[in-house]
């Protein structure tokens, strides 16, 4: 390990030793893998039936697939530049912009676009969670009084209030975990045949319509595939030697998380998509009528999902 950073002063390392990412060095491939998984897999999921509808199943299928391969192509790239100069990790992304464009203007041009969609993120994530707990309190208690979205907010909040005070990236593995496993429980609830009457044809009316809701569902699309602004930060955890780097097992997490990726996405997407076809709301809890139960289960394991996807976006921050 004194090799790996032996670039760095002891005001460095003892920063490092300070700060949640770099706390910690003593996580494995697999808890990298949770990582990316919660990292990835959040409330964009929940578009893609909708993103799909808007390009038909042939395109669909196509531009899914080739955002899985796209980001897996560059998510690796940045594994490997976490040690790509021999003697330095870059544990964080500002590090690596100053490496490449200099102290100062590698911060300018690094700091704010990462603070600005980790941000924007959590924030979605806050309003999800929200969303997805008044959703949850409307179906198990219907005759009680309304609460307003904002409260809801402010519960999920109170969650994070908690959590934050979590020493380091690596004690979030356990809620990383759950917020896999709770993916796996959303996909498994919203299986089933397809609804009466059900269309597959594009929902524009005219082809401008058609031609902008296509580019709109290639941002639904890009927005689903997320991950890669935290995962310099993720590979920080896990120690590293010159004769074993950590490259080797944030690659082996990497791959093992796309397979979750891939098992997660194309089910929700293309099953949804087949039994709503271009009815199908733009987040597709929203589509659900019947039963109870599942709705309010669907709910349920989206706001476990989305608890476990603002850690892993609000910890780089922190």
């Amino acid at each position: 390990m004194a090799q790996i950073e032996r670039g760095k002063t002891a005001e460095e390392r003892a920063i490092d030793a300070w700060l949640p990412i770099t706390a910690s060095r003593t996580a494995k491939w697999w808890h990298s893998a949770f990582h990316n998984v919660t990292a990835m897999v959040g409330a964009g999921v929940l578009s893609l039936p909708y993103a799909i509808s808007n390009m038909g199943w042939g395109p669909g299928v196509v531009i899914l697939i080739l955002s899985w391969s796209i980001t897996l192509f560059t998510l690796w790239q940045m594994v490997e530049l976490h040690e790509s100069v021999p003697g330095k990790r870059f544990d964080r992304y500002h590090e690596l912009g100053q490496y490449a464009f200099g102290h100062k203007l590698g911060l300018y041009i690094v700091v704010p676009q990462q603070v600005v969609v980790e941000v924007s993120t959590c924030i979605i994530y806050m309003v999800t969670g929200g969303k997805s707990l008044k959703k949850f309190h409307e179906l198990v208690c219907p005759d009680c009084h309304e609460i307003r979205l904002t409260y809801f907010i402010l519960i999920f909040a109170s969650v994070h209030f908690v959590l934050s005070h979590l020493p380091n990236f690596h004690s979030i593995t356990i809620i990383s975990l759950a917020a896999a496993i709770f993916n796996y429980c959303l996909d498994a609830s919203l299986a089933g045949g397809p609804r009466p009457n059900v269309s597959y044809e594009l929902r524009g009316r005219s082809t401008s319509a058609n031609v902008l809701n296509f580019f709109g569902a290639l941002g639904d699309i890009a927005f689903a595939y997320a991950g890669h602004n935290v995962v310099l930060e993720i590979q920080a955890t896990i120690p590293s030697t010159p004769e074993q780097p950590s490259t080797k097992p944030m690659w082996k997490g990497v791959v093992f998380a796309y397979i979750i990726v891939a098992i997660c996405y194309l089910p929700i997407s293309l099953v949804c998509y087949y039994i709503f076809g271009n009815s199908v709301d733009d987040n597709v809890l929203l589509t659900l009528q019947k039963p109870t139960w599942l709705i309010a289960s669907a709910n349920v394991f989206v706001l476990v999902h989305v608890i476990g996807s603002y850690q892993v976006y609000a910890m780089p921050v922190f």
